[in-house]
């Protein structure tokens, strides 16, 4: 079964807590008292020693996405991971929960599990009528910036409610190569969603911040790859421009072989594509 290493030094945790002021204190305090409340009713519950820090765990699942089969993406992202001295972005579909933001400045230490989507990827993710290349991100602060020159994260352009408006990305970091795994179990029924009312993960929850709140099962899925979230954790991502078909295909071409400043160069030039989408949420300066 897959394990996590614990969070740091409570010490630590407290130092930024007391350092924050007004709303954004009171948030950092509540996140965190629900998090200690699950973890010592996972204590009580299975006799876990009481100095033991609540276990958090980033999970999500993936498959083939933006017309790119999965072994391509973890090859396209283990590249983008040597070029980037082990930090490299996986682009995911749904937002992120709001403590994120806050371990994220709490420099609390979070493990990301990849794990491979049980069934067939949606036609739709296979083969897209329309391709996007993200270009920049809203960091924990709020500000907008330029993604890493190494990162490229693409998605389909169209949602069944029309042009696709937003995207999201987990920041990552592994100083091992990027390869899928098999063998290494993962139970997500041990695990409750942070934030709100502590649900289990829903069926249609692609990606979640989640917490241990009992010992594993037999578990149906597997540690496909392991990492641990870096920088603002888990963002949002902004301004995009259209690809085409054989933008993806140059870049399938291109992986195989390439060196790291290979591969920085052809993100820069799919980048800079002059076709520019107008977003209609652009970045707010807001803590969440």
């Amino acid at each position: 079964m897959f394990s996590t290493s614990n969070l740091g030094s409570s010490t630590h945790h407290r130092r930024v807590i007391f350092l924050a002021t007004g709303r954004v204190r009171w948030q950092i305090v509540h996140v965190w008292e629900n998090v200690l409340e699950m973890s010592m009713l996972y204590q009580a519950k299975h006799h876990v020693p009481l100095d033991h820090e609540p276990e958090l765990v980033c999970w999500t699942r993936m498959q083939s996405e933006a017309g790119q089969g999965l072994e391509g993406i973890v090859a396209r992202k283990e590249l983008e991971r040597r070029a980037g001295d082990g930090v490299f972005f996986w682009g995911v579909g749904n937002a992120a929960a709001v403590a994120t933001s806050i371990y994220a400045r709490l420099g609390v230490s979070v493990p990301v599990i990849f794990s491979v989507m049980k069934g067939r990827p949606k036609a739709v993710d296979a083969s897209p009528r329309s391709l996007l290349v993200w270009r920049r991100y809203v960091d924990m602060y709020g500000a907008e910036r330029e993604l890493p020159a190494q990162a490229l994260i693409t998605s389909r352009g169209e949602t069944d409610a029309g042009d696709k408006k937003r995207h999201y990305a987990l920041m990552c970091r592994s100083l091992a190569p990027l390869k899928l795994g098999k063998g290494v179990r993962f139970d997500p029924a041990a695990f409750r969603n942070v934030g709100g009312n502590g649900g289990p993960i829903g069926a249609s929850q692609v990606t979640a911040l989640i917490q241990r709140v009992q010992p594993d099962g037999v578990g149906d899925y597997e540690a496909n790859i392991s990492a641990e979230l870096t920088g603002s954790y888990w963002v949002r991502l902004t301004d995009p421009v259209m690809l085409d078909v054989s933008s993806v295909e140059c870049v399938e071409h291109v992986v195989e072989g390439a060196s790291p400043r290979e591969w920085i160069r052809l993100v820069a030039d799919l980048r800079e594509r002059p076709q520019r989408l107008r977003s209609a949420h652009p970045a707010q300066s807001s803590f969440f």
